[in-house]
């Protein structure tokens, strides 16, 4: 056990607070930066003790917890990536007989909870929680929440998978700890069950992929007989993909809802952001709990966190019992921000780009299917919105030109095709600096996503 003062807020604020425990989120940088270097040093030390992982990992970079000085020594130490949690996973199912020992740090009698990535680019990766560890997630969620304005007394509709994944029961018992309901519905029984739950329990707030809430506004009328706006919900938190932060996804998604649109991420961990209010970025809420670092993809060189800074996102958790991460990257790039924002909440803001190991490469260009996404956004109605990006091989490599299957909005036909495509094609080699071919297929032949949207394809495949 992690022998720590705790930063975790004891009872409810007042309802007019702006903050859920202002007397950690708006500690001043000098300050964060103090804790944080405090509870990194109990961190490494405990981890090197505790996982038979960590002793080798840092066995390996030639070092031990005490070498670790200063922040330039801390980024000295090697990165984590989900392929070694995987062998850690499957060294210690061959091992030891259970798939947990190599790299959780607490006492088996004090996990309550196991967690595990989606699993959609490969075996799933199995992390484990203390009492403590669930008290932090909970914690988290309830200062994103409470930002946004949610209070004890809202209902929030939960439109995301309720499976082993992080926004299932992490997600629940942290709106639960902000004092609001929660009604888990998840995505199983589709959109139909969904909607007719949303008119039953008349929610403040809707949490979904923007994907699945798209698809929510455009059934609606067929289920309901009504539009989604006309059910009193007022806000949509998007979750699970990117989308929510795309100045023309929000747009739909807000017309749609009649709602304010939040972007926000973190499920059963320690890293949380969400919306800053005036939509500038997200901001990262969890800095007494989570160290941030940026690396150049593919090299792993650091890069300064400043503002405008892009790279690749590495964590640390701080106070963390059960499975802790230490310099662990899961591939999502991001933008960061680090002045005084205009909104006036405190902490650093920042934005997804994508994820590595979904980045294409077409001529040299780097470019994420979010980006293309984006782009098509801003031709709806005259498309709706659902796409692929089709492969002849897996990436990142493609060979020109990058091929787009799109649905036509209904009743473009014939010259009023031939121009949205000359539209099409010109704001992506502007924009994007691709040239696409596309490929025109009719409204409703696209299948629709109810968990995470996948805009990429590959010939032959299944």
């Amino acid at each position: 056990m992690i022998a720590d003062r705790s930063t975790l807020r004891t009872g409810r604020p007042d309802p007019g607070e702006a903050l859920w425990n202002p007397g950690v989120e708006a500690l001043p940088t000098d300050r964060m930066r103090r804790l944080q270097w405090e509870r990194l040093q109990r961190q490494l030390a405990y981890v090197y003790q505790s996982s038979a992982f960590y002793r080798r990992w840092f066995d390996e970079a030639g070092a031990r917890p005490e070498d670790v000085d200063s922040w330039d020594a801390f980024t000295r130490l090697p990165i984590l990536t989900k392929d070694d949690l995987r062998r850690a996973q499957a060294e210690s199912l061959a091992e030891r007989g259970d798939p947990f020992g190599g790299i959780c740090c607490a006492p088996r009698d004090r996990v309550v909870r196991v967690n595990a990535t989606s699993g959609t680019t490969g075996t799933p990766t199995l992390y484990l929680l203390t009492a403590h560890d669930v008290a932090v997630v909970n914690e988290m969620h309830a200062r994103k929440y409470w930002r946004a304005g949610l209070r004890p007394g809202h209902v929030m509709l939960q439109a995301l998978s309720l499976s082993m994944f992080t926004g299932g029961l992490p997600l629940s018992q942290g709106i639960m700890h902000l004092g609001a309901a929660v009604v888990p519905v998840g995505v199983d029984g589709g959109s139909r069950r969904v909607l007719e739950f949303a008119r039953l329990t008349r929610p403040q707030a809707v949490v979904a992929t923007p994907s699945f809430g798209l698809h929510l506004v455009e059934r609606c009328p067929a289920v309901l007989g009504c539009d989604l706006r006309d059910l009193g919900i007022r806000w949509f938190f998007a979750a699970g993909e990117p989308g929510g932060s795309d100045p023309a996804i929000r747009s739909r998604l807000e017309q749609g809802f009649g709602a304010r649109v939040f972007d926000h991420t973190g499920g059963g961990h320690a890293f949380h952001a969400i919306t800053c209010p005036e939509h500038a970025g997200m901001h990262f809420v969890s800095a007494d709990h989570c160290v941030l670092e940026l690396v150049e993809p593919g090299t792993g060189r650091p890069v300064p966190v400043g503002d405008g800074a892009e790279g690749e996102l590495v964590v640390t958790f701080l106070a963390w019992e059960g499975t802790p991460f230490v310099r662990a990257s899961f591939g999502d790039v991001v933008r960061v921000w680090t002045g005084p924002c205009g909104c006036g909440l405190p902490g650093l803001k920042l934005s997804i780009v994508g994820r590595a190991d979904d980045m294409l490469i077409v001529k040299g260009v780097n470019l994420f299917p979010g980006a293309v996404r984006a782009v098509l956004e801003e031709f709806v109605p005259r498309v709706t919105g659902h796409f692929r990006i089709v492969l002849a091989r897996p990436g990142p490599r493609v060979d020109p030109p990058l091929r787009l299957r799109v649905e036509r909005g209904s009743g473009v036909e014939g010259e009023a095709l031939a121009r949205l495509e000359a539209e099409l094609v010109s704001a992506m080699r502007d924009r994007l600096r691709v040239r696409p071919a596309v490929e025109w297929v009719d409204p409703g032949t696209l299948p629709r996503p109810t968990h995470k949207a996948r805009w990429v394809e590959v010939e032959g495949d299944g």
